[in-house]
């Protein structure tokens, strides 16, 4: 399988995951054009997609949805309540109904030789949902925009051999930054997004021995920057003294919200 973060940011998101003979976007936050270079940047193109994965219908999640429905005619699942405001979003101009197929959370469901599974996420959404992808004995999973995290989240962040997981802001910055009071309550509640402290806390508790690599996604681009969110998780293993894994021990790197990164081989 391949693990490929084409962008992921407050400013959009897109993520690969594919075997030898299917592969999935999870989000299509960015311009058509962009998840198209970045698909071609690993040899591929639209039509080597064969399902769109939509977490929530926030803009940064689904902005280039309409563009790329109707170039590639790609198909798209999510939540039947998720599918409703995806239709009601008017910025997305028309997409043919056709392409939709509603899922429900727990409950697993085949792309190709994809065994996919969404499960619950705790944020101001319709109905949002993460994403565990697996194939041939391998799993990666793509789990932001939430709040917080609980045991159920844990268990479906079980055993993966890669990770992306939100490390949205850092709670000093966002309380002294420009945001207006609301929308830096909204962000700290467990509706909201993840800190890079919380971000560690969890990471804790899932990583393993084959894990091969974990992003840190959905930076914000105000309220944090890479070199912190990557040291204020880096501290937060080491503080964690049930935790084995150090510094070193498992590539822990941070998404770009601008620029593809390397593709992962698991």
């Amino acid at each position: 399988m391949d693990f490929y973060s084409i962008a992921s940011g407050s400013s959009g998101n897109c993520i690969y995951i594919g075997s030898d003979t299917s592969s999935v976007l999870i989000d299509a936050g960015i311009s058509c054009r962009r998840i198209a270079d970045g698909l071609k940047q690993i040899g591929k193109s639209l039509t080597d997609i064969t399902a769109v994965l939509v977490t929530h219908e926030h803009s940064d999640h689904i902005s280039g949805l309409g563009v790329l429905s109707r170039k590639a005619h790609i198909p798209v699942y999510a939540t039947a309540p998720t599918i409703r405001q995806i239709q009601r979003y008017t910025p997305l101009g028309q997409v043919d109904e056709n392409l939709f197929h509603p899922i429900e959370a727990d409950l697993p469901f085949m792309i190709g030789d994809l065994h996919v599974e969404a499960f619950h996420v705790s944020h101001d959404a319709a109905e949002p949902v993460a994403y565990r992808v697996e194939s041939g004995g391998k799993a990666a999973a793509v789990a932001t925009d939430m709040g917080c995290y609980n045991r159920y989240t844990l268990s479906h962040l079980q055993d993966l051999d890669v990770v992306l997981v939100e490390s949205n802001h850092d709670e000093n910055m966002l309380q002294v930054g420009p945001y207006p009071y609301p929308l830096k309550r909204r962000i700290l509640s467990e509706k909201g997004h993840m800190s890079n402290v919380t971000a560690g806390m969890l990471l804790t508790q899932i990583l393993n021995g084959h894990m091969k690599t974990v992003y840190l996604g959905h930076l914000s681009k105000t309220n944090n920057y890479e070199a912190l969110a990557h040291a204020t998780v880096l501290a937060e293993l080491a503080a964690d003294r049930q935790c084995p894994y150090r510094e070193g021990d498992i590539p822990i790197i941070v998404a770009s919200r601008e620029h593809p990164m390397d593709p992962v081989r698991f």
